[in-house]
């Protein structure tokens, strides 16, 4: 029975592996064959899309970067500027302006005046106002110190609409009189020590800037600018009812721009 069962297999192929199954061996090929073919093929499916991603990416950069740029041309032309203006000294074309226009518009970033002139729009008040209470905070610290050194009023002034502005005001705690300073005061830049100094450093000169009787009869000031934070045009200086000696405040006031520079940044 042994011998009649033996004789009635199959022969066996003597070209196969000695552990190989019929039939398994070409699918097992098979199955190999596609699997490759198929990881190869979502290989590069996975590729074009990292690369059509990151095209998207770079695209979208020099999109946000071309409207920030726009921001701050419109910000610097106090009589606004047109699409073709706009256009020319972004050095690209119009059509692309207006892509950039539309969405900004549409924020409140800009608006369109009487004569289609972009000028800045009440969006960006809207973002001044939340950013000045975080101003304000970061240079606290430096302006109590340079108050009660100083023994005169400390203040931070910013740039805002042509003008300098009054952010934060701190009051020497230890003098019988000193000046009252209001927060959010305004003053033409060319006047005063702490529009002056806004002035100065925008040419890059951080040295102190002295002022009497520019804003007010009887008013004494010392002011440096805050230099280093991008996107800000401020001063700190310090204002008081007699002379200043700008020997002794001037390097008070450098190193409180100093530290307010070094919080905000």
């Amino acid at each position: 029975m042994d011998a009649t069962a033996r004789s009635g297999e199959t022969p066996a192929n003597p070209s196969a592996p000695a552990d190989a199954v019929p039939g398994q061996a070409g699918a097992a090929g098979h199955v190999n064959a596609v699997g490759q073919a198929g990881a190869a093929g979502q290989g590069d499916r996975v590729v074009g899309r990292a690369d059509a991603v990151a095209g998207r990416g770079v695209e979208t950069s020099q999109t946000l970067d071309r409207g920030l740029r726009l921001l701050h041309l419109v910000a610097d032309a106090s009589g606004g500027l047109t699409v073709t203006e706009a256009a020319n000294q972004l050095n690209i074309g119009r059509a692309a302006v207006y892509r950039l226009v539309s969405p900004l518009i549409g924020h409140g970033m800009l608006r369109r005046d009487g004569d289609g002139r972009l000028r800045l729009g009440a969006g960006l008040l809207h973002l001044a106002r939340r950013a000045q209470p975080l101003l304000a905070e970061g240079a606290l610290p430096a302006l109590r110190r340079l108050a009660e050194q100083a023994g005169a009023t400390a203040h931070l002034t910013v740039v805002e609409g042509g003008e300098g502005v009054a952010l934060a005001v701190v009051e020497p705690s230890w003098t019988s009189f000193h000046v009252a300073y209001r927060a959010g005061a305004r003053h033409p830049l060319d006047r005063g020590a702490a529009g002056r100094a806004i002035l100065a450093g925008r040419a890059g000169d951080a040295a102190p800037v002295s002022s009497s009787g520019e804003l007010q009869a009887g008013a004494y000031g010392v002011a440096a600018p805050v230099l280093g934070v991008p996107g800000l045009e401020a001063s700190v200086g310090v204002v008081a009812l007699a002379p200043l000696d700008v020997d002794t405040i001037g390097p008070q006031v450098l190193a409180a721009a100093t530290a307010i520079t070094n919080a905000l940044r």
